[in-house]
């Protein structure tokens, strides 16, 4: 795709791609933008000339997005959200923006984790505006690097070979407790951790942090539990473990949460298979308020 000057981006058109993208099609959007069809596919083609790329594509009566045309909404949305928001300012007669803090949440993360990492950002500005984007680690990086996001948080660092530049700051670490459905629970309480061996396991999938941990615990003391399921996404994974499905790992310092929301049992606790959180930021120092609260919460309360 050839370089494209800001001189040559029409933000007229731009406003025109956006508002078909949200709405679906040129129909409802010609109407919300009192427009005729005609002069929105003709704006749109103009667009797609001077960006160089297709943006949709036709299936059967329907408008999608190609990939190029995602990526080109995805920055859309945060130039036309930063455009309110300035209008919004004028109005009330100040230059201040909103607080706001866009994070990127790995999808390996535990939600509730995320929850407990989160909660001093909001606690320290009045009406604190927070935008959670949930990815996998790589592209959420990627969007930090593009500086569409604030800071990413995850459970690994990022590697020295990554492309991206990008500062890995330490929340926090901790152990993992093992859960289960009542019944699962009194079963494999009695001689934990040795019952694990060949117990049934909803786990990570292998690309995650402490999945790899947990591997490397089993095979250090000759435990082998039964996979019965591998879960990306951790609520899911939960939900698979409270049905009975098998046991399931999940960190210490939400232990008592995970127990009163899911009702399930707690089976032993694994201080040796460590969860790591993550804030990853192109900065070196944190700056913004909201992550820097986040994380001396983290630090001094959370995993103390």
């Amino acid at each position: 795709m050839p370089p494209v000057s800001l001189n040559t981006l029409n933000f007229q058109h731009l406003l025109y791609f956006w508002v078909v993208a949200r709405e679906g099609s040129i129909t409802r959007a010609s109407a919300v933008l009192n427009l005729t069809q005609p002069t929105i596919s003709t704006q749109l083609k103009t667009l797609e000339r001077a960006l160089g790329a297709t943006l949709f594509e036709r299936r059967g009566r329907t408008l999608v997005l190609t990939d190029t045309g995602q990526l080109v909404l995805r920055y859309a949305d945060e130039m036309f959200r930063t455009g309110r928001e300035l209008a919004h300012a004028l109005a009330r007669g100040t230059g201040e923006m909103p607080a706001r803090l866009v994070v990127g949440v790995s999808d390996a993360l535990p939600k509730l984790t995320t929850w407990r990492l989160l909660q001093p950002a909001l606690a320290i500005v009045p009406k604190f505006r927070l935008i959670c984007r949930i990815d996998k680690t790589e592209r959420l990086v990627a969007d930090l690097a593009a500086h569409t996001l604030d800071v990413v948080l995850a459970d690994a660092p990022v590697s020295r070979s990554s492309p991206v530049r990008a500062f890995n700051h330490l929340l926090g670490e901790c152990g993992v407790t093992i859960f289960g459905a009542q019944p699962l629970a009194r079963r494999y309480r009695h001689g934990f951790p040795q019952s694990l061996d060949g117990a049934p396991f909803v786990l990570q999938t292998e690309n995650t942090a402490v999945r790899r941990s947990f591997d490397a615990w089993c095979i250090a003391n000759e435990i082998s539990p039964q996979v019965t399921c591998e879960v990306e996404d951790v609520a899911l994974l939960q939900v698979f473990g409270q049905e009975g499905m098998g046991l399931f790992m999940a960190p210490t310092v939400v232990e008592a949460r995970i127990r009163t929301q899911y009702g399930v049992g707690i089976v032993g606790r694994l201080p040796e298979v460590r969860e790591r959180f993550y804030a990853i930021s192109v900065e070196r120092r944190l700056k913004h308020p909201g992550v820097v609260a986040l994380s001396d919460a983290a630090r001094k309360r959370l995993f103390t």
